[in-house]
């Protein structure tokens, strides 16, 4: 049987908040410009000095990439509250993070990637939570470390928050995680080690374009404690404000994530999806594709499965 049983009877879906694909549109009408204003500060006149700003910084003081067109800058931005010099300094560690850990996303395919969906170890549902954020789901004790290493995990992880920071209203709404610790063992907390916790809250926190609202922990066990050590050193007060540790108590979840918006097995009443699910929005995308190939990723045209990608020869063949 598949990780993923689509079937169960005890499920519903409401047609109207289910996507697999990305939403690209900008806010449009005035209740939606009204929320951008109010969570990141936005107007078009803001906006438009802070893009300004913000590509001066990027001319003149030469420290980044000249990657200066609006749909890349604003989401530093958003996620800065239109402060040029933060978003500035956001993409300098960015950067930076990526200079230190090329094997994350150098010569990655991320189209590749299914065997992470096979074992079932992250997934991203198509609909968001009450609140409009993206959710990632972590399932840890799926996780096979002789199968394949922690920098696959991360290899996904990068691509996953990639493909979310593409989207406007993830850009303006965040996201947040949940982790599953359920049949954690001693083997993999001996591959989380504190250099792989430095690296996760770099990703998480100061390193990437996109704010994370809360961390929930749900069905830990004692092992837990072992590998959150790790974390504890490393983690200001604002990030540790944002992890909630629910065990057992899914009441506790359900405070902070409607059930409305939670797979069944956390007291919800949603289907279960796959991190492959995630992988065909690449597949179907000409736009996603694009974006992932000017970010450095591995496209190979053979696995343009449907034809769909005939516009982007070019770049294509650069990318393989």
């Amino acid at each position: 049987m598949p990780p993923h049983d689509l079937s169960n009877s005890n499920t519903i879906e409401d047609p109207g908040d289910i996507s697999n694909r990305l939403d690209f549109n900008e806010p449009a009408t005035a209740e939606e410009w009204e929320v951008c204003r109010e969570l990141t500060g936005e107007t078009p006149e803001i906006r438009s000095a802070a893009l300004e700003d913000l590509r001066h910084m990027i001319n003149t003081r030469m420290e980044l990439p000249n990657r200066t067109e609006e749909t890349f800058l604003i989401k530093f931005l958003r996620v800065r509250d239109f402060s040029a010099e933060k978003a500035y300094r956001l993409m300098v560690r960015y950067y930076k993070f990526k200079e230190l850990n090329p094997a994350f996303h150098k010569d990655v395919y991320p189209l590749r990637l299914t065997y992470i969906g096979d074992d079932d170890v992250c997934s991203v549902p198509p609909y968001t939570d009450q609140d409009g954020h993206r959710i990632i789901i972590y399932r840890l004790g799926n996780w096979k470390p002789r199968k394949y290493s922690v920098i696959e995990l991360f290899r996904a992880t990068v691509v996953i928050l990639e493909l979310a920071t593409l989207e406007p209203k993830t850009q303006i709404k965040g996201g947040i995680c949940i982790f599953d610790m359920s049949g954690i063992s001693l083997s993999h907390v001996y591959h989380i080690t504190p250099a792989m916790a430095s690296q996760i809250v770099e990703l998480m926190g100061a390193s990437f374009p996109i704010k994370i609202h809360a961390i929930h922990i749900v069905l830990q066990s004692f092992l837990f404690d072992m590998i959150y050590t790790f974390f504890k050193a490393i983690l200001d007060a604002k990030t540790r404000e944002k992890i909630y540790i629910h065990g057992q108590n899914m009441s506790s979840l359900h405070t902070h994530i409607d059930p409305r918006y939670l797979p069944v097995k956390y007291g919800g009443v949603r289907k279960e999806y796959s991190y492959n699910d995630w992988i065909e929005i690449l597949r179907r995308d000409e736009t996603v594709i694009c974006s992932l190939i000017k970010l450095g990723y591995k496209i190979d045209p053979e696995d343009d499965l449907d034809n769909k990608w005939k516009s982007m020869a070019e770049l294509l063949q650069k990318s393989s």
